[in-house]
């Protein structure tokens, strides 16, 4: 999936999501908790955003994503799976 990142500034994301026909948009807030967590040095935020998106693509549908989402409420949600899998992503990188 081409997923394009924007960074807004202020550890924000806007992530756009193509799909047929239309771009569903959803901004991303990269809290510095969990990308601490997540244990990847050298990792950057919008890698770790991107990495996030895709992630939650494998879930759910694209049209179901919220349109503001904040990393710490994906580590809420999916817990050590989002950690693990993110950390190791992102250590393979």
């Amino acid at each position: 999936m081409d997923i394009r990142i924007e960074p807004l500034g202020d550890h924000e994301y806007l992530v756009r999501f193509p799909t047929a026909g239309e771009e569903i948009t959803s901004r991303f807030q990269a809290s510095e908790a969990t990308v601490d967590r997540l244990k990847a040095p050298g990792a950057g935020e919008e890698r770790i955003v991107a990495e996030t998106a895709l992630f939650l693509t494998r879930r759910q549908p694209v049209i179901d994503i919220p349109p503001m989402i904040d990393l710490d409420d994906v580590a809420a949600a999916y817990g050590d799976d989002y950690l693990d899998e993110l950390g190791s992503r992102l250590n393979s990188l």
